[in-house]
């Protein structure tokens, strides 16, 4: 039933995509709701806390008809785990693109494999060693993004000479700083 990775965890992704392997319509808003931290509420409202999300509006996002949407939620409320994963999954302010507005660094690790162990340990080291204070560290799921990234959010631009220091960090493919 549940995928494993290479290093023995659980793909998160898998369990809910075979559910939906079926309803290829339906496993495209999913996944939105999935990415986007959408939740489906008791009633089959697709939901952002208490703010509802029209169907109509997801199935344009994702090209497929409300009714799709719609029976995607029903699909959601019948099912014990997909109910439980979509009625407690929430969204994050993801600073990046606001940080260099608010004078706060932002630096982002490309991996050599995003499902490799202690990347971001390798690299929250790094930024801590240097005196900065990490505000938000965002990492992509590798398993439900095609090139997962690492976005960590300083107190502060980050230096050069840090940045040739993440570079050289275990299973660290590249560094882009803003």
């Amino acid at each position: 039933m549940y995928k494993i990775d290479s290093n023995g965890g659980i793909v998160i992704w898998e369990p809910i995509r075979i559910k939906f392997e079926k309803y290829p319509a339906q496993e495209k808003v999913v996944k939105l709701l999935f990415e986007r931290g959408f939740q489906v509420n008791s009633e089959g409202k697709v939901v952002s806390g208490n703010i509802e999300i029209p169907h109509v509006q997801i199935g344009k996002e994702v090209r497929v008809d409300r009714r799709v949407v719609d029976a995607t939620a029903k699909h959601i409320l019948e099912d014990e785990m997909l109910f439980d994963i979509f009625k407690n999954v929430k969204s994050i302010p993801f600073l990046a693109d606001v940080a260099p507005h608010l004078n706060l660094g932002v630096v982002v690790i490309t991996p050599d494999d995003g499902a490799d162990v202690g990347i971001i340990s390798n690299v929250t080291r790094i930024i801590s060693d240097a005196g900065l204070s990490i505000r938000q560290a965002v990492s992509d799921d590798p398993y439900f993004t095609d090139n997962p990234k690492l976005t960590i959010i300083t107190n502060e631009k980050i230096p050069g000479n840090l940045v040739e220091r993440i570079l050289k960090a275990k299973g660290v493919k590249g560094v882009s700083v803003y």
